[in-house]
């Protein structure tokens, strides 16, 4: 049985073509980078199974987080955006607190409107 993905994946780019949340992925070892891509996957195969099991989270307008809980009460968070049928990843980071630091979401909120400003 060949399943369609629900979302495309597309991971935000800089003017320079940088992806910083592919770049982050690849500084942890290859099989957390595995575990991580997983939940990934789970969520752009079947959003509304992602959503019934807590695996993403809505941060604002236009702005959702996947759970990755990791070792020593650290948990990886890779925020993202969507638009139509396609899941842009705009910043990764390890969450050590309840709340998301300032910076983090205030990063992501820059990369999706200049990602959404390039869409235009």
């Amino acid at each position: 049985m060949n399943v369609q993905p629900k979302l495309q994946v597309v991971f935000f780019r800089t003017e320079t073509g940088r992806e910083p949340v592919r770049e982050w992925l690849e500084k942890f070892g290859e099989a957390d980078e595995q575990r991580i891509y997983a939940v990934i996957r789970a969520v752009w195969m079947d959003w509304e199974a992602a959503l019934r099991k807590q695996r993403v989270k809505k941060l604002a307008e236009d702005l959702w987080e996947i759970l990755r809980p990791m070792r020593k009460n650290r948990t990886v968070r890779v925020i993202f955006t969507r638009e139509n049928d396609k899941m842009v990843l705009l910043h990764g980071f390890i969450k050590k607190s309840q709340r998301i630091p300032r910076k983090d979401l205030e990063l992501a909120r820059t990369r999706k409107d200049q990602w959404k400003g390039r869409r235009k």
